[in-house]
């Protein structure tokens, strides 16, 4: 059984009392490694490590280019070990090793792509309205950043909080989820490989009460990038307002996909699978609320139950599986929970709706990809993050009927369009109140692109150029080249 350690000031180290924690293999449900348990004085150690990285540091000194040339040695690394990091993921949160490693061979772009933003960072001259006054702004850092990651793509959504803070000066310390600390800690390898100057990138696995909360309220964090659920972010936000610190948070999503009358329904079809089959329904962005249109609909299901049923569950290791285990014990029980709650509710299961036995790995964590029919959209299916393999299927009659109950989630993270009238799609591109719209595909993301919600979907975005704006600050500077006149009491 391997061992993890923290990463704290450029070196691998056992928590302060030599605590340990086991991670899962979701596959087969028994412990594959052991990661060193954080505490309160860890944090504090790790904390104080980035903040003197920031204020004394070779980093804070070093020019943007060399920092941007640092993050694309750091992305040249990632993808040589690219397959690597990707077969840790897989065996520690059940996610088909075909993704992951198509996942970790994206990520090095954004390494690439905020490493040659680095040195692009620029303020500007204003026009004042004073007379004998030079004004000019600068963007600078925000200082140390608090990442808090969750376990369904542990390397990516690292990623996108990494890549535009070190790009903009920062220093981190990043808190894995307890449940898939070691691809992070692993990265660690390449992140001194790479130049990264010690206390740059610091990182103590633990819970979240003992890692989790006394690294928000630290008061030597000046910002908190959190990825999560809802409740978390809530309590992350209020934490971190005590403190007056900076705040981004990407959280859940209830996303619609919505199927007018004129769409391709084959691509439509295949969308939607993708859309929530993939990686057992455990992405923020799962397309777990599908609306279709009454004349439709039956042709739907059908075509969906015809693919979907097709799905072959496995070892995610294997190239041929296509749906894998849920991650976590208590994600598989939440997910069948609300299977129970579906059928009171008066939802019709018109396919899977259980616990799915594996050959090979009775043990493991699986669901039966699941379908429900005749949902309302007031139900609690409907309403609630399920994140697992669950659809609902809500008919609706027409666009105003459609974009309303898209809209109705306390959600907006994402939505899907399906239709081949462009005029519908710019109108429904408007209508819907979601950080992404997807027009005829669905999940795809780029580090070019912008990411991010609206309501309880989070606050800032991830990934493009707007990502870099929440890891800087702008700074105004005053500069008189003229003599001192009039009266010294007021101000003008």
């Amino acid at each position: 059984m391997r061992h993890y350690q923290a990463f704290i000031n450029g070196s691998f180290c056992n928590a302060a009392d030599g605590r340990v924690m086991e991670t899962i293999n979701p596959y087969t449900a028994k412990p594959w490694a052991t990661v060193a348990q954080c505490g309160k004085e860890d944090v504090y150690r790790a904390v104080a490590a980035a903040r003197a990285a920031f204020d004394h540091g070779p980093w804070r000194t070093m020019t943007a280019t060399q920092r941007g040339a640092i993050l694309r040695n750091f992305g040249d690394l990632i993808a040589e070990n690219a397959d690597h990091l990707a077969a840790i993921e897989t065996r520690d949160n059940g996610k088909l090793y075909a993704e992951m490693r198509t996942q970790l061979r994206y990520i090095p772009q954004w390494f690439y792509y905020f490493g040659g933003l680095a040195d692009k960072i620029e303020g500007a001259v204003l026009p004042i309205d004073k007379p004998d006054m030079f004004v000019f702004t600068r963007r600078e850092a925000v200082g140390v950043v608090a990442a808090i990651t969750p376990w369904n793509s542990p390397l990516l959504l690292t990623t996108w909080k990494l890549a535009p803070a070190l790009a903009a000066g920062c220093t981190m310390v990043l808190k894995p989820s307890e449940h898939t600390s070691a691809s992070t800690i692993e990265l660690m390898k390449l992140a001194k490989e790479a130049g990264f100057p010690d206390g740059v990138l610091n990182v103590v696995p633990g819970l979240g009460a003992d890692v989790g909360a006394p690294l928000v309220e630290h008061p030597g964090v000046d910002k908190v990038a959190f990825t999560g659920g809802d409740i978390g972010g809530r309590h992350v936000a209020e934490a971190a307002a005590r403190g007056f610190k900076h705040v981004t948070l990407e959280l859940g999503g209830k996303s619609p996909q919505l199927i007018f009358d004129d769409a391709d329904l084959e691509s439509a079809i295949f969308g939607v699978v993708s859309g929530i089959f993939a990686a057992s329904g455990q992405t923020c962005i799962a397309g777990s609320r599908v609306l279709v249109h009454k004349s439709v609909h039956d042709a739907f299901v059908e075509g969906f139950v015809n693919l979907a049923a097709s799905a072959r569950l496995g070892d995610p290791m294997d190239l041929e599986t296509q749906v894998g285990p849920v991650t976590t014990e208590a994600q598989f029980q939440r997910v069948l929970s609300y299977m129970d709650i579906a059928r009171e509710g008066g939802a019709e299961c018109v396919m899977g709706g259980g616990r799915a036995r594996v050959e090979g790995a009775e043990d493991g964590w699986f669901v039966q990809p699941t379908a429900f029919t005749k949902v309302s959209n007031d139900m609690r299916i409907a309403q609630e993050e399920v994140f697992g393999p669950l659809l609902s299927i809500i008919p609706f009659e027409s666009d105003e009927e459609a974009f309303t109950a898209a809209n109705d989630s306390i959600y907006g993270l994402a939505a899907g369009v399906w239709t081949q009238d462009m005029s519908r799609a710019f109108k429904a591109s408007e209508r819907l109140r979601a950080g992404t719209i997807w027009t005829n595909t669905y999940r795809a993301v780029s580090y070019m692109a912008p990411f991010g919600g609206f309501k309880h979907s989070g606050l800032g975005r991830e990934s493009g150029q707007h990502a870099i704006d929440d890891y800087l600050e702008t700074k105004t500077t005053w500069m008189s080249f003229g003599a001192k006149t009039g009266n010294p009491f007021v101000i003008g």
